[in-house]
């Protein structure tokens, strides 16, 4: 799913996130449409739900793509290609046929089961560094697994 790595919209460029919650990590995200699409990277995720930044790389560490967001809009950047759109969620569903919950996401890395439209969150080992949230409607279905690196 390198749709996924791709992910960026059609406004002003969202600035560099304040320094906030910062995570790193694995993730891989699996969304059932035709034909199915996979996709797995390292990643860095900063800012927060309102602004941020999401760096995925390959397991070499290279940068795959960085997507930033902000009131003003997203952008995926991949090596010299940029595209941009009004919103996170309409970049992800372009990207991946699936808007993703990143938002949500810095909710439940902190272990608050904050809901996402279509998205259900298994929390139970983000203890452990671990969460698995799968998106059951509306259709494609997709799952999205996360682990953390523990510092």
């Amino acid at each position: 799913m390198l749709g996924l790595a791709a992910l960026a919209g059609g406004c002003a460029t969202p600035p560099r996130p304040a320094v906030g919650e910062t995570w790193s990590g694995r993730l891989a995200l699996r969304v059932d449409s035709q034909p199915p699409q996979a996709f797995s990277a390292l990643f860095d995720l900063q800012g927060s739900a309102r602004a941020g930044e999401l760096r995925l790389a390959s397991v070499l560490g290279q940068t795959l793509a960085t997507v930033r967001w902000s009131p003003q809009g997203a952008e995926l950047q991949r090596g010299t290609e940029l595209t941009r759109r009004g919103s996170l969620s309409e970049l992800t569903t372009e990207l991946t046929g699936a808007p993703l919950p990143i938002a949500a996401l810095f909710d439940w890395l902190d272990g608050r089961g904050t809901e996402a439209e279509g998205w259900r969150a298994d929390l139970s080992a983000q203890a452990q560094g671990r969460l698995v949230a799968r998106r059951e409607q509306p259709a494609p279905t997709a799952e999205l697994r996360v682990v953390v690196q523990q510092p």
